[in-house]
């Protein structure tokens, strides 16, 4: 995308994008008599993406240094914005095949419509069985090295009818990235999918032809497969599927192997992200892939999860930032994420949501184009997982009395997904102090969209300063807010 000079205005007018073109507008317009839309959620209320005031711009006063106020500047723009979604497995798959339809349709809206939910626009599905299936399967039998007992049958019951469900009420069109946790036991030097292992050398080939055989599988089913992972949390050995890769075994199998065979197949279009693992080892992992010239050429982007917190320490957020200052032409995709350890006394718990918050924020700060959610429905257990690995979502469905359960991470995700549009830029937004944390995008239409984020315990008053103009804004304890002007 050709890069475009913007002259900083002196006034209170700010450039716009073209809803034709998605680029900058040379028309500016001006945040005169501009009515700024808040919607919020909050703890121990009943605010949930709750419209909560219409407010106006005035002229800016040199701010205090006692003042809290938020600096959006829509003329420094960033990242182009891919989308936010979530994982349909197995595990959601068979969970809303037994909701009752009308359980089913407002599941769907309230996810995948813009009106009705939060819009979400991306989907990330397993390549046969993960820890969030009945059951451990394959599409192949066991030892069919050339592939020809493949098929999708298992996927034809539930994953895929409502892959196709969630895609008609997002618009028809959605990008929808695959992943595998495990090749076939066979294909490994342990004999077995889960606990680890690696897939043998001399099934580098074979797998490749997997990826090529489920893609063309799955848009023959009127499912067209946008991108993928090449392997799911390649550096852990868990109990359920999982396969380790070396970086440099990761690099030598797509320079190889999988990049050559997609080309080769005529699915060279495909996005390819690497990695698909936690933040800490992301720039090792990254500079050794990225930095030889044949496997670089088949990557798209560099895809991370959020558990590297799982020993008590903080999310290293800043080493997003520090690989996408490495490599500016790849794009950063957050691939998973989820609130570990189920309770179902814990379904409200505030502060899984603002988990979700504080990661969506920093993670679009420091250059993540897309964030996608793990498992976007399961049940009253957590579940199903067949190896006991139960987690939150979002949203859970009681299937003993038939209704669905939203919890505060449904509320938070839509925070940032239903208002932010697909190819909306970010732009700079800087808190003053820390208590608040924001991220800001610029949408085709020309509105802004900034997200504020209030860690205290305390009810702040702060300014949104835009230029010359400001408003002043109230954010109760524990609240997520998104302004719309």
């Amino acid at each position: 995308m050709k890069r475009i000079v913007l002259i900083t205005l002196l006034t209170t007018s700010l450039f716009s994008f073209s809803q034709n073109k998605g680029k900058i507008s040379s028309k500016p317009f001006s945040i005169n008599n501009r009515t700024v839309t808040v919607y919020t959620s909050a703890d121990s209320t009943n605010l949930r993406l709750s419209k909560t005031d219409n407010l106006t711009f005035s002229d800016l006063k040199q701010p205090l240094e006692t003042q809290l106020c938020v600096f959006v500047n829509p003329t420094k723009t960033y990242q182009t914005f891919l989308g936010i979604g979530g994982a349909i497995t197995d595990a959601s798959a068979e969970v809303f095949a037994k909701l009752s339809n009308e359980k089913q349709q407002e599941f769907l809206n309230s996810y995948f419509s813009k009106d009705k939910g939060i819009g979400y626009s991306l989907i990330r599905t397993n390549i046969h069985s993960c820890d969030f299936s009945s059951e451990n399967y394959t599409y192949i039998k066991e030892g069919d090295t050339d592939l020809k007992s493949f098929n999708i049958d298992h996927d034809k019951k539930y994953r895929i009818p409502m892959i196709k469900k969630a895609t008609e009420i997002a618009g028809g069109k959605i990008n929808l990235y695959v992943s595998p946790w495990s090749p076939p036991a066979f294909m490994k030097d342990s004999n077995d999918m889960l606990k680890g292992g690696k897939l043998l050398p001399k099934f580098y080939q074979s797998w490749a032809n997997y990826f090529v055989k489920f893609i063309k599988n799955y848009e023959k089913e009127g499912i067209p497969v946008w991108g993928l992972t090449i392997q799911n949390e390649p550096m852990a050995t868990q109990k359920w599927e999982s396969c380790i890769f070396s970086a440099e075994e990761e690099r030598d199998f797509l320079k190889n192997y999988l990049g050559p065979t997609l080309k080769n197949s005529g699915l060279g279009d495909k996005k390819i992200t690497v990695w698909d693992h936690n933040r800490d080892l992301l720039s090792q992992r990254a500079s050794t892939i990225l930095d030889d010239a044949e496997a670089n050429k088949y990557v798209w982007g560099i895809g991370f999860h959020w558990y590297e917190s799982w020993s008590g320490g903080e999310p290293m957020f800043e080493n997003v930032g520090k690989v996408h200052e490495m490599y500016p032409n790849k794009n950063m995709l957050f691939t998973e994420g989820c609130v570990e350890k189920f309770d179902a006394n814990n379904y409200q718990l505030w502060k899984n949501g603002e988990r979700y918050g504080r990661s969506m924020i920093n993670d679009f700060n420091n250059g993540t184009v897309g964030w996608t959610d793990w498992n976007i429905l399961l049940d009253e257990n957590g579940g199903p997982n067949h190896v006991g690995n139960f987690c939150f979502a979002p949203i859970h469905a009681d299937l003993k009395s038939g209704e669905l359960i939203y919890t505060p991470s449904y509320y938070f995700i839509g925070h940032f997904s239903k208002f932010i549009g697909k190819e909306a830029k970010r732009i700079s937004s800087v808190a003053s102090r820390s208590q608040l944390l924001t991220t800001s995008f610029l949408n085709k239409d020309g509105k802004v969209v900034t997200i504020v984020m209030n860690q205290s315990n305390k009810k702040l008053n702060y300014n949104l300063c835009v230029g010359t103009k400001s408003t002043a804004i109230s954010i109760l304890p524990h609240a997520i807010q998104t302004l719309v002007f």
